[in-house]
């Protein structure tokens, strides 16, 4: 790293002109994608390669985006941009409108953005200490940073990544193979990974060799809060010194007492946050005393162990199950025994706040392999900085758009699909087999979860798997370890490189044919 180079700044006027306007592209995005096809996909490629296109422009004004940096900032603001607004946002404020309360919808609006900003927040604080550590996988980020390296260095590593990047859109375009789990079975941890194909395979065929669907029976979702229970377990001992989240690369940059500070801080912030909700939502008009201050202690406990669930499943899979983990706050709740307009805006709470702490990692993730991987602390606090401003940047953006734009939505019956199912779900009340369930299932997840420690997280992976239905990407998951090992039993440490590098270009790759191919489906009748 040259000595006192300087960061550009995310509010430089030619920066920040360029994060708006790709932000709000965003935003269309992001909000098309999850009411019409149910998900929304990351847009930190698309961000990099549009800042790489903009410093091709032959004006003096964008001659700064041809810094590495600088791209860095733009795939940071749009990739915020894109999840803020369907994920954080849309999704919980289609909650009580589904409902039919719309009272509630502006205060879970407030609530929803003012989580956002909460989470964002702790990832800044708490990214590279023991608990999330710069050094694990965070497959999109890699494949973000691996993207911009390319464009700049060129060379071997960048055919290899084209290579990769060619393979991935012919797999996932031609063939329908989710070729960015190909990617990140090559990249992550491997004892993760594999429980993870494993519940994706257990998901897909448990109907057809079980007789039984286990995500009816709730299973899924009772070990989901076994293994998170063990894994918070595990966070309180590596903050008390006792444990490491990673199992090898250099040693975390932030201090010990970062871990501390985010902790207390983040459940500050969301007792405040929940207090709020209760205050502009008159919740106190549903409840009685007791059971309005339990909601705000649950809402907040809640929102902090979801954030950092759904953490632990994006730094090791890059996949995280933010929705179901929202369903579990959803069912635990109605067995509490709050009122529907509670839990409306309990699930919305709790469904707002990962999304936004996942995507601001992968940033920080690329961000961290641009700037030299630590090697000039100085300088990487500052990029986090900028980063941080960045992602505020989108989520503001965000924010904004989803305020005047969410009528024009909701008017037409454009919902996210898993807002139905937490409505129903509220609508159907309580089932005392599923609290059987999830108690009895309660029980082998946290056994998986400690055997596995916190370096390996096998109970909330597996778990992630069982919550997603997706058995071809569990074969792909596992077949592409099959390769790792492979290779790394005849290559070593060299051949492990190669497929660092070609895992980001698969990523890469599946990543632009699955956005180009959604956005052409976008303004379709649903």
């Amino acid at each position: 790293m040259e000595e006192n180079k300087k960061h550009p700044k995310a509010l430089e006027v030619h920066i920040l002109v360029v994060t708006v306007l790709v932000s709000v592209l965003g935003v269309i995005v992001g909000l098309e994608l999850i009411t019409r096809l149910g998900i929304t996909t990351n847009t930190s490629i698309i961000g990099a390669l549009i800042a790489i296109v903009v410093a091709r422009i032959p004006l003096r004004a964008l001659k700064g985006f041809a810094d590495i940096h600088s791209q860095n900032l733009v795939q940071t603001s749009i990739s915020a941009s894109t999840f803020v607004a369907g994920n954080a946002i849309l999704l919980p404020i289609g909650v009580p409108w589904l409902l039919g309360r719309f009272d509630l919808v502006l205060p879970m609006y407030i609530g929803a953005f003012v989580g956002v900003i909460a989470s964002i927040t702790q990832v800044y604080w708490i990214f590279d200490t023991r608990v999330f550590p710069a050094s694990n996988a965070w497959p999109p980020g890699i494949a973000a940073a691996e993207a911009i390296l390319a464009a700049a260095k060129k060379g071997k590593r960048a055919l290899l990544l084209l290579y990769g990047g060619i393979a991935g859109a012919v797999l996932n375009g031609f063939f329908g193979i989710p070729a960015d789990v190909l990617g990140v079975s090559w990249i992550g941890n491997i004892w993760a990974l594999t429980m993870f194909g494993i519940g994706l395979l257990v998901r897909g065929y448990s109907p057809a060799i079980l007789g039984v669907d286990v995500n009816k029976l709730y299973i899924p979702h009772g070990i989901m809060i076994g293994a998170g229970v063990v894994a918070l377990i595990q966070i309180i001992s590596i903050i008390r010194g006792k444990g490491h989240s990673d199992t090898k690369g250099p040693e975390p940059m932030m201090p010990e007492k970062m871990i501390k500070y985010t902790l207390t801080r983040g459940i500050s912030l969301y007792l405040v946050i929940a207090i709020l909700i209760v205050v502009i939502g008159r919740l106190f008009n549903e409840m009685s005393l007791g059971m309005t201050i339990l909601w705000i202690i649950f809402a907040a406990i809640a929102s902090l162990c979801s954030q950092f669930l759904v953490g632990l499943s994006a730094m090791h899979a890059g996949w995280f199950p933010a929705f179901a983990i929202a369903l579990i706050v959803l069912a635990l709740g109605m067995l509490i025994g709050f009122p529907a307009p509670a839990l409306a805006l309990l699930v919305g709470y709790a469904a707002s706040v990962g999304p936004a702490f996942a995507d601001m990692s992968y940033d920080l993730k690329a961000g961290w392999i641009l700037r030299g991987r630590g090697v000039d602390p100085k300088f990487e606090l500052e990029g986090r900085k900028q980063q941080y401003i960045a992602e505020l940047v989108g989520a503001v953006m965000a924010a904004i758009l989803v305020f005047f734009a969410y009528e024009f939505y909701f008017a037409q019956d454009l919902f996210p699909p898993v807002d139905r199912v937490y409505a129903s779900t509220i609508l159907a009340g309580v089932d005392p087999t599923i609290a059987r369930n999830l108690f009895t299932w309660m029980i082998p997840g946290a056994i998986i979860q400690a055997i596995g420690g916190p370096a390996r997280q096998l109970g909330v992976l597996f778990a992630t798997g069982l919550l997603i239905l997706n058995p071809i990407a569990g074969f792909t998951v596992l077949i592409g370890i099959g390769i790792r090992l492979i290779v790394l039993r005849k290559m070593g440490d060299k051949g492990q490189d190669y497929l660092y590098v070609l895992g980001a270009g698969f990523i890469a790759g599946s990543a632009l044919v699955s956005f180009f191919t959604s956005t052409l489906k976008l303004g379709k009748p649903k």
